[in-house]
């Protein structure tokens, strides 16, 4: 580029050199700012991608992690906890009964419907293993509530929650809620 300024020897080439420098350090200027903004947004995704995988959580005594809340966010998870332990109990009761009415309306309520309205916030702070056994619980309730409206056999239903259940005692055996 200098090369074909170079040839223009008039005052007015002289100047269009001097705007042309003019352009060039100002596009520098723009293209380094640009290069800053990028270079920020990828360690910022970083950083959020290793808090969204890790959660906030510390080691506690024994093999379990703590699993770092607010207070609110403790209540919250606990609540959906319970949630789903009266889901199983709505569940065996039902297959008592044989009322697979009762075992779909039991299950749907702690289906990945009941997982919908979770504040992104909250999730950031939880572990990815904790998400997945979640989400993995929910699934498995509305896969039961479908068995339960195919009219599949008591058994295979309390089949599917026992593993369901294997789920619960996982994540229970691996983390602790506590406040921060």
């Amino acid at each position: 580029m200098h090369s074909s300024v170079m040839f223009l020897t008039d005052s007015q080439g002289c100047a269009t050199y001097d705007a042309l420098h003019s352009t060039q350090g100002h596009a520098m200027k723009t293209s380094k700012i640009a290069l800053f903004a990028i270079a920020l947004w990828v360690v910022s995704a970083a950083v959020f991608g290793w808090f969204f995988i890790k959660g906030n959580t510390t080691s506690i005594e024994g093999q379990r992690e703590a699993i770092m809340l607010q207070p609110a966010e403790r209540e919250l998870v606990l609540l959906e906890m319970r949630g789903l332990l009266i889901s199983t109990q709505g569940i065996l009761a039902g297959l008592d009964k044989k009322d697979m009415t009762q075992v779909a309306q039991a299950a749907h309520a702690s289906g990945m419907a009941s997982a919908a309205d979770v504040n992104p916030a909250l999730m950031a702070k939880l572990p990815m293993s904790f998400k997945e056994l979640g989400m993995s619980v929910h699934h498995a309730m509305d896969e039961i509530a479908l068995d339960a409206e195919a009219r599949k056999p008591s058994a295979d239903i309390l089949n599917k929650l026992s593993n369901t259940l294997s789920s619960c005692v996982a994540c229970h055996a691996a983390w602790q809620l506590k406040s921060e």
